[in-house]
């Protein structure tokens, strides 16, 4: 910042130049002016004009060429003219050659005080702010999102009116699992920018996992708003496919999600959307659209799993029975992070969770250091926990290398 203010000072420098420099010239100026004034000879350049006209309106006079109403009319004229014209040629005093010299010091800091309060509110030195605390925090070596998290919330107590504090602060606290002041943050983003179609329905998704994935009046209220301005808005179409999914509506699920993708500008951001869709018609019992993504390479971060049923719960379901696999943040404010789905024939078993299976461009496994897992069987099919299914769970499970030996998960418990 302070290199900032050098730049600036520097680009001043030839703007004062220019103010000072008339004043060197100041006394040849004042010189040549009254040297002129003094040897002037307009006026009695023209007097001679008036007398010669005047002569000669005499002479026709005396002629007869005019008569005397003529004579005076035509005099009257000349000496009107002689009179104007004298008055054209009369001068204020010249000022002394230092008058105003003191206006040019006032006037220099006026210069700079206005450009001063001109960048502070039309220029970028709190984008600049925001930049320097970005390096700082990624060059510190304790570094972490928590550090910047806080460094930019004192940016947004000096620069409240600064629409990129918001909009940094926003994610940070999304992904940290801080929903409530992510969408504190939201709130004052759109109350800076606007109700733009794009923020209405970020607010109204964070919403959404934060009131437990339930799409209560608000949420439906942000949803309806930014449909109005933008009908084929992907956020919130892929927020209504996730809480058509949650209670079985698989088939407006697959709508909204495909909608979804035909309104994203990126294709890749589509591909959890699409293997949403694939689990939604598999529970419908429909062929899948293209190829279930399965593929040998782990993608980023993930959880080794071993999935197993308890012997005391053995045979209460039969083999087809799904059984779902979720991770979620132990916060539970964010979408599923990845969901896996086998059948209770295939137990006991090992997977992996990672990137591949996030059900959301906005949630996914490499977010988080931890996570929650639920193992759930299904013999519904539904989405939303019924009386019957078993379940099981353990939290606390730490996201990163699958090389290692695996997370036991036992399902051991029926949903009453």
């Amino acid at each position: 910042m302070t290199l900032l203010w050098i730049a600036f000072a520097l680009l001043l420098l030839p703007a004062l130049w220019l103010l000072v420099a008339p004043l060197k010239r100041a006394r040849a100026v004042h010189d040549a002016q009254r040297d002129h004034e003094t040897n002037d000879r307009s006026a009695d350049q023209n007097v001679a004009i008036y007398q010669r006209r005047l002569a000669s309106l005499e002479a026709a006079f005396e002629r007869g060429d005019i008569d005397q109403a003529s004579f005076e009319e035509d005099r009257l004229a000349l000496e009107r003219s002689l009179l104007e014209d004298t008055e054209r040629l009369k001068r204020a005093p010249l000022k002394a050659s230092a008058s105003g010299r003191l206006a040019v010091p006032l006037v220099m800091l006026a210069v700079v005080v206005a450009s001063v309060l001109w960048y502070q509110h039309e220029g970028a030195e709190g984008d600049l702010a925001l930049m320097a605390v970005r390096q700082e925090v990624m060059s510190d070596p304790e570094g972490s999102p928590e550090m910047l998290i806080e460094r930019l919330e004192e940016q947004a107590a000096r620069q409240p009116e600064n629409p990129n504090v918001w909009s940094m602060l926003f994610p940070l606290y999304r992904d940290g699992g801080q929903g409530r002041e992510a969408i504190d943050a939201l709130e004052r983003l759109i109350e800076i920018e606007g109700r733009h179609p794009q923020l209405l329905a970020q607010l109204a998704q964070i919403e959404f996992f934060v009131a437990g994935r339930r799409l209560t009046d608000r949420v439906q209220e942000l949803v309806d708003e930014t449909l109005e301005k933008n009908s084929s808005e992907p956020t919130v179409l892929g927020l209504l496919g996730i809480e058509a999914f949650d209670r079985g509506a698989y088939q407006e699920a697959i709508d909204n999600w495909r909608r979804a993708i035909a309104g994203m500008s990126d294709p890749a951001s589509g591909e959890a959307l699409r293997q949403g869709i694939q689990i939604a018609q598999q529970r419908l019992g429909q062929e899948p659209e293209g190829d279930v993504a399965v593929e040998e390479e782990p993608q980023g971060p993930g959880i080794l799993a071993r999935v197993s049923l308890d012997e005391e719960l053995a045979g209460r379901l039969d083999d087809n029975t799904p059984v779902f696999v979720v991770a979620r943040d132990m916060a539970g404010e964010l979408p599923p992070l990845a969901v896996a789905r086998l059948t209770l024939g295939d137990l006991p078993t090992e997977l992996v969770l990672d990137q591949r299976h996030a059900m959301s461009p906005q949630a996914n496994l490499g977010q988080v250091e931890q996570a929650r897992l639920v193992v759930r069987v299904s013999e519904s099919g539904q989405a939303t926990p019924q009386p019957g299914d078993m379940f099981g769970q353990r939290g606390g499970v730490a996201v990163g290398d699958t090389d290692g030996e695996p997370v036991e998960i036992v399902i051991d418990s029926v949903v009453d």
